[in-house]
């Protein structure tokens, strides 16, 4: 990703360019490509362009839009032929995402901010009425990060420059360690006392007196697809899963694909092939590479990516995740911004960024999160429950027995958790994912809501 980092001193003061030179080596090798820098009397921003897609390479950034509000992004948009036809001759006849984003803004203004589909993170200064605006996408993939200084903020995509350039100590939020050691802090939080992240599905306008949080997106239950059969659903299924990949291979350069031959990867890197040879996608070639551990006999994966490997006639790179093999990549001596932010052996993480170096890669395809959805992590609970409403009782019991078996738990115990599932919350309260979180931020009511992502 593109990296920036910026300040505004909402008293007028003017930002001292020797900042941002302190910043700039910490941020250059986010951003290798291009530079962009802005110092304009009490705002200055630095933005390092690390391109993905052909389109980015013409962006020059900070962005000034006719207005004089002064855009900073860092992005991929998905729908960019969408929002050109809303535009209606608001953009060039081939227009980069930044130029279409500053269209939709200078159109909309904030309400542009739920039109944008695609992961991507925004910073908006606006010199005329002195306030700033930081946004991001609805799942926050991106990261952006602010911090409330006296008489002004700073705002960076890493923590690093935040913390270590900012002339004083911070304090451990608790609270984040918390929900860090359970493994879902707060999404607005971050290990620091006074330094807080942007939300995903919103926004944040910071002025000199105040600090408001907008939701510009939220899920929308009523909202539901009813069909005749499976047979529809698992086409409906297929069509945005194969809309979610090809969205992502629209790169100029090699991507690259984690393969463990599970059900998530392996879909993707299959989808992928089958998109690419319709040369609907600008991405020259799509590369593997998995990990194995011949040492561990339950982690073994080369049968499973070897079989994937075999099917698309090209075998990948292998990373051996038992090797003492040293990489000339290194986290020695770096500072490290949030705990476990290298989970993964550095070792191992060496070894793909000299492996993504060798190749041009510049995109991950990777699965995480995807056990969930294509059934990596069996559960019996949806056939169960389908079976039990559809009353087909001998094939419930036959299948109630199977599973009993193989997770190994007493069958009257499986058979209540699919009985759970036709129950009022009244009775049994509600599942753990659906239960309201405490509000931590102001909230701007006056908030519009989308959905449909």
């Amino acid at each position: 990703m593109s990296v920036q980092f910026g300040k505004a001193n909402f008293d007028g003061k003017p930002v001292d360019p020797e900042d941002l030179n302190k910043v700039r080596p910490m941020v250059e090798p986010y951003g290798p490509d291009a530079e962009g820098y802005l110092c304009r009397g009490n705002f200055a921003v630095l933005y390092r362009a690390f391109h993905t897609t052909t389109e980015c390479r013409r962006e020059v950034q900070p962005y000034v839009l006719g207005s004089g509000a002064i855009l900073t992004w860092d992005g991929r948009l998905d729908n960019r032929e969408e929002l050109i036809s809303l535009l209606a001759g608001g953009t060039s006849a081939s227009p980069s995402d930044l130029e279409i984003v500053g269209a939709a803004y200078v159109s909309l203004g904030t309400q542009a901010f739920s039109k944008l589909i695609g992961d991507w993170a925004l910073s908006i200064w606006d010199p005329t009425n002195q306030f700033l605006l930081l946004a991001k996408d609805f799942l926050g993939i991106r990261h952006l990060y602010y911090s409330m200084e006296k008489n002004g903020v700073a705002w960076c995509s890493i923590l690093d420059p935040l913390v270590l350039c900012s002339g004083r100590s911070f304090k451990i939020h608790e609270e984040y360690i918390a929900g860090w050691l359970s493994f879902f802090p707060a999404p607005d939080l971050t290990p620091y006392v006074g330094i807080q992240a942007v939300p995903p599905s919103s926004f944040v306008c910071l002025k000199r007196e105040s600090v408001s949080i907008g939701n510009y997106w939220d899920f929308d239950s009523s909202k539901q697809l009813h069909y005749r059969s499976d047979s529809e659903y698992e086409e409906h299924f297929r069509t945005i899963f194969a809309s979610s990949v090809r969205r992502r291979l629209r790169s100029g350069v090699p991507v690259l694909a984690e393969l463990s031959g599970g059900m998530d990867s392996s879909s993707i890197v299959c989808v992928a092939d089958l998109i690419m040879k319709t040369k609907q996608v600008d991405a020259p070639r799509l590369d593997t590479v998995s990990y194995y551990d011949d040492s561990e006999p339950n982690w073994n994966e080369k049968p499973y990516f070897g079989a994937i490997e075999q099917k698309r006639s090209r075998i990948g790179c292998h990373i051996d995740a038992s090797s003492n093999e040293s990489s000339a990549f290194s986290f020695q001596n770096r500072f490290v911004a949030t705990p476990n932010q290298w989970a993964t052996s550095p070792k191992l993480t060496g070894q793909l960024a000299d492996l993504m170096k060798a190749q041009g890669n510049r995109v991950i395809l990777s699965g995480i999160g995807g056990d969930e959805v294509t059934g990596g992590v069996p559960t019996p609970v949806p056939e169960l429950a389908d079976l039990l409403a559809r009353i087909h009782l001998a094939t419930l019991l036959r299948q109630l027995t199977a599973w009993a078996l193989v997770k190994r738990k007493p069958l009257f115990h499986i058979l209540f958790d699919i009985v759970r599932e036709f129950l009022p919350h009244s009775l049994i309260g509600l599942p753990a994912h659906l239960r309201p979180a405490s509000h931590r931020c102001q909230k701007n009511t006056n908030h519009s809501k989308s959905s449909g992502r």
